[in-house]
Parts: C-alpha cells; structure tokens; sequence
C-alpha cells in the first residue's frame, strides 16, 4: 500500500475543498446537477496529475442521464477548474485534473435502504 506524505495529503484536501467551491458557486454549466460532491482529489507524488473523485446524485428516474450530464460537463470545464485552482493554491506546479465519477456515496444510501428494511421486516 503506498503511503502519502502529510504535505501531499494536505495538497490533496486542499484542492478537493477549492474544487467542491468552484463547482458549487463558479460553473454555471446548466448540465450539472443539484448535488454534486467532491468526495475525495489524489494527486501524484510529482504533483503532475491529479485526479477528482466526484459523486452525482440525480433525480429519481434521472439518474444515469444527470451524472452523465455532470461528467461531461466538468471535463469540459477541467481548465477552468484547474486555472482557478492555480490561482487559489499556491503550488509551484498546478497538476493536470481528470474528473472521475464515484458512486460510494450512491452505494452507502442503497445499503442502509436494505439494512433499514430488514430491520423494519424483522420487527413486524
């Protein structure tokens, strides 16, 4: 298991958290959904490549089409993203950003979904 400085986790933190805002309050690409959250950025130990974990949650019956929508619309907008980035964190090199979409959050509501149903069948 590779291990990652404390520096490098702090880099990471960082541009997850400047990432999550610039989404949130500087993109107005009408493709990106409500919810969007940036769960977690790894960046490579040169600092050249970074990626960004983001999970969408759509509506209902329009799930696979709005995170579709999101994805295409923040790799569209990676240089946007990544110029505000290089403005707002100060780094000698700003690494080259590729959105990868992640369904954990999606995954964890699924399962406690099923363990609440089974808690509730088991009490009747």
């Amino acid at each position: 298991m590779k291990r990652t400085s404390t520096r490098l986790t702090r880099i990471n933190d960082e541009i997850a958290r400047v990432t999550a805002e610039v989404i949130r309050s500087e993109m107005h690409d009408p493709r990106i959904g409500s919810v969007v959250s940036v769960v977690r950025a790894e960046t490579t130990s040169d600092m050249k490549y970074c990626k960004i974990y983001v999970s969408v949650l759509g509506d209902g019956g329009k799930q696979e089409e709005t995170q579709k929508g999101t994805m295409d619309a923040l790799k569209s907008g990676t240089g946007f993203v990544r110029r505000r980035i290089a403005e707002i964190i100060n780094l000698r090199v700003t690494p080259e950003i590729t959105f990868v979409f992640d369904d954990s959050i999606e995954y964890g509501m699924r399962m406690r979904k099923l363990i609440d149903e089974v808690n509730s069948g088991a009490n009747n």
